[in-house]
């Protein structure tokens, strides 16, 4: 007797992972699923978030500070709230700038002019991930405040080319030291020196 073996290109059947849209996952979190938990969704992925050690969460008090400052009341400056940035991606980015005065009658803004992540233990992440996620999304300015190496690193110009690998990324990247200063593309005329965002 002979047993026909399937040709190996024609076994593609592998399992997948499951994608969670944007929909699912503001249910369950209306349901109570992730109460207590600090929870993102990234590309279709539901991510524990580890606890923010002291310099984490000074960096993000200085960053909000050093934006509500540069930014004036016509932005809303949002300090780890949800952003609901297409049908895979639902981050609470440790500072975000939404353009207009803060309002009420929005769950969740769907743009932001300016992103900070504050990053220690997830550096890889947020500067390989998170990147591809807010250029994705068209954030067109995305800091990555790099408590390991005391920086900041600046991403402008998202980008969508089919052929590049990753798809989704910035046309330009900025390595900042303490005693540089930045300008945020929304708020030229402001000068923020990195130093004042470093704990």
């Amino acid at each position: 007797m002979t047993t026909l073996v399937p040709h190996p290109a024609k076994q593609r059947l592998l399992p997948a992972r499951f994608r969670w849209t944007r929909e699912q996952y503001f249910h369950l979190t209306d349901l109570g699923y992730f109460a207590g938990q600090r929870v993102e969704l990234i590309d279709g992925e539901i991510l524990h978030i580890p606890a923010q050690k002291t310099p984490h969460v000074i960096g993000v008090e200085k960053s909000k500070a050093a934006l509500q400052k540069a930014f004036g009341r016509a932005y809303w400056v949002r300090a780890q709230a949800t952003l609901s940035l297409g049908p895979n991606a639902a981050p609470d980015p440790d500072v975000a700038v939404v353009a207009g005065p803060r309002r009420a009658d929005i769950d969740y803004p769907t743009e932001a002019v300016l992103v900070v992540e504050v990053s220690d233990t997830t550096l890889w992440f947020d500067r390989t991930r998170k990147a591809r996620t807010y250029a994705r999304a068209g954030v067109p300015e995305y800091w990555v405040l790099d408590l390991v190496h005391r920086q900041l690193v600046v991403y402008r110009g998202p980008i969508n080319d089919p052929a590049r690998r990753p798809r989704h990324q910035y046309s330009a990247v900025t390595i900042l030291g303490p005693k540089d200063s930045v300008s945020p593309l929304a708020a030229p005329r402001a000068s923020i020196r990195v130093a004042r965002l470093l704990p």
